[in-house]
């Protein structure tokens, strides 16, 4: 789970926690991850009044958005 957000840098790698998101996102998508689980950090999303979504690119090029709970940093 990424805590602070703020210290991601644009382009930096992230791991989809597949956990976390199983309940919520469609079946291709989660085959995707299951396959390879690292992003690309590419910006950010407002998402409610007091919540951020980080927007990713997955590895096949597709663009979604995570809760930061729903990633982890790649160390």
């Amino acid at each position: 789970m990424i805590r602070d957000s703020t210290t991601l840098k644009k382009g930096q790698k992230l791991r989809v926690e597949i956990n976390e998101v199983k309940d919520r996102l469609p079946h291709n998508i989660l085959e995707i991850i299951r396959e390879e689980p690292v992003v690309e950090l590419v910006g950010y999303k407002m998402v409610d009044g007091n919540q951020f979504g980080l927007v990713v690119k997955l590895m096949n090029g597709e663009i979604n958005w995570f809760f930061e709970k729903e990633l982890s940093e790649i160390m």
